[in-house]
């Protein structure tokens, strides 16, 4: 592979690359606003500019102050070049720390600088603001304009997701571009010129698409902020944790963004992978932190209606071994694998269907058009669940649905429900056959159409309380690590069905995830090896 000296280190590039994006690729950051790896460039921030030391030199001339003369001179000084824009060459030297270059970026940020309101304290950008970081980097040096700022609209509406604070606004035109080559939708235009730009909204309009928070994602600066997570928490008191989107069958990589202190999670954001979603998410892939806490199932109840009692966490597992253990015909015992739980779950739960005596596994589903969900051409699949794939390869077939489900219960064929998960199931009142039966086992992690026909309900971790695997439309099998603890009593469901299994005196133990994993792989790589031992 070709490669060029950037401050002495070679550095590697390939065919189209500019020192910026080969510079990126090998873990060296060149100071940019503007640019960004998924956007076409627009070199207009100057923030990237350095010196390319090898060929012909260009001079630029200028007036430079003699101490000893007192007076500004003629000099000249090296024509420096956007990093962002020039092509990289074999053979090139390029500078990006060297005296030109510094004063380079410390004039272009003070001209970023001249008129921003010292709102850090109430910006939500505050710990990740990129004016902040290089200002610390390469200025440092305290404001010389003693004029009055020119001030511009503030706390603008531009759509149902995002506010605009115009004076914050350093045009690097990343928002705009975002509308124009990831959704294809002019909505966002600059108006005026010089220090009176600012971003509008094309007229008529609402930044209202499907991809709106990337503009905020994308934004360097507090110019554009989320309606969700605005002031609701300061970004040096979050961790990040490694996530996969549970929003539809694409599995974006996410980082999930959560503060230890309270275990709680406050957002999503895109986590980069060129395989699956390069660096963007979908609007309501990005909302899905919020089902960690909203309508969360924290307490096991058994029964149904006023009758329904809690229980204790700890009793649960023996309170579904005494209902599964009335289970006079075992062949009849459903498990439903959930579409939407991890392959972990999945695997353990048609262990336990083998061990139990049942081959009746079926498959718990979100229906696309019940909930309201249309897949895309840029991120969206038209499937809404993030492991259907995952379950389906676990069970070593074909599932049938809740569909069927419901019809071998009219037809005497089952009689007893073990069900995984809060997807599937909606509509008002699809689920009643499930009413009518004595053994109906919930494990989920929320509320739902499932859990709200259980005859027992026992509470699971979510997504984000637990480690997990989740096989995506294309067939890549893809971890997830823990955010936070899950509430008190509150284990994995795999985990909870090896509880369960010990009171039935049925050999399930797994003790952590990893034993499952291994079990899960050795069943796959076992699978793939059959059909080649029988040819």
């Amino acid at each position: 592979m070709p490669t060029f000296k950037l401050n002495g280190q070679e550095i590697p590039f390939e065919k189209g690359d500019t020192i910026i994006r080969a510079a990126w690729r090998a873990g060296i950051e060149i100071p940019h606003y503007c640019w960004h790896p998924g956007l076409s460039v627009a070199a207009n921030c100057r923030m990237c500019l350095v010196h390319v030391k090898s060929g012909r030199q260009m001079m630029m001339p200028i007036l430079k102050w003699n101490e000893k003369k007192q007076a500004f001179l003629p000099d000249t000084k090296p024509k420096l070049v956007p990093a962002c824009q020039q092509a990289a060459e074999e053979n090139l030297e390029v500078d990006s720390v060297g005296p030109e270059v510094k004063n380079a970026q410390a004039a272009v940020q003070e001209l970023l600088l001249l008129n921003h309101p010292v709102d850090c304290p109430i910006c939500d950008q505050a710990g990740e603001c990129k004016l902040q970081d290089y200002y610390e980097e390469h200025q440092a040096t305290l404001k010389r304009k003693r004029t009055e700022p020119v001030h511009k609209p503030k706390g603008v509406r531009f759509g149902p997701t995002i506010v605009y604070d115009a004076e914050r606004c350093i045009m690097c035109t990343r928002c705009i571009r975002v509308c124009d080559e990831l959704v294809g939708d002019h909505v966002l235009d600059m108006r005026e010129r010089g220090n009176r730009n600012e971003i509008v909204l094309a007229p008529g309009r609402e930044l209202d698409h499907d991809y709106t928070l990337m503009t905020e994602h994308v934004c360097p600066v507090g110019a554009l902020t989320s309606r969700d997570f605005r002031f609701k928490a300061r970004v040096w008191f979050l961790k990040s944790a490694e996530g996969v989107c549970t929003g539809c069958a694409t599995g974006c990589n996410t980082h999930v963004d959560f503060d230890p202190r309270y275990g709680k999670v406050y957002r999503l954001r895109p986590r980069d992978n060129a395989d699956v979603n390069r660096f963007w998410m979908c609007d309501q892939g990005m909302m899905t932190y919020r089902e960690v806490h909203e309508r969360r199932l924290v307490t096991p109840v058994l029964g149904r209606g006023p009758s329904a009692e809690k229980l204790l966490p700890e009793d649960a597992p023996s309170e579904a071994a005494t209902l599964l253990g009335r289970v006079k015909e075992k062949g009849k015992l459903a498990v439903v694998l959930g579409a939407g739980m991890s392959s972990e779950d999945n695997f353990v739960a048609a262990r336990f269907a083998k061990l139990f005596g049942t081959s009746r596994l079926y498959l718990a589903a979100r229906d696309a058009e019940a909930v309201g969900w249309k897949g895309d051409a840029i991120l969206k699949n038209a499937d809404p669940n993030p492991n259907r794939a995952g379950a389906t390869q676990v069970a070593g077939r074909d599932l049938a649905d809740l569909d069927d489900l419901l019809a071998d219960v009219l037809a005497g064929q089952v009689s007893s429900v073990v069900a995984l998960g809060h997807f599937g199931g909606e509509g008002e009142g699809k689920l009643d056959a499930l009413k009518k039966l004595d053994v109906v086992l919930s494990l989920a992690s929320n509320e739902g159409p499932l859990p709200s026909v259980a005859s027992l309900q026992i509470p699971v971790a979510s997504w984000a309380e637990t480690f997990g695997t989740f096989v995506n439309a294309k067939g890549m099998a893809q971890t997830f690590v823990r955010a936070i603890p899950a509430p008190d009593g509150v284990h994995p469901a795999w985990k909870t069905l090896c509880a369960i299994a010990k009171e039935l005196g049925l050999s399930l133990a797994y003790e952590r995830t990893g034993d499952v994993r291994n079990d899960m792989n050795a069943a796959a790589a076992a699978a793939d090896a059959q059909p080649q031992a029988s040819a």
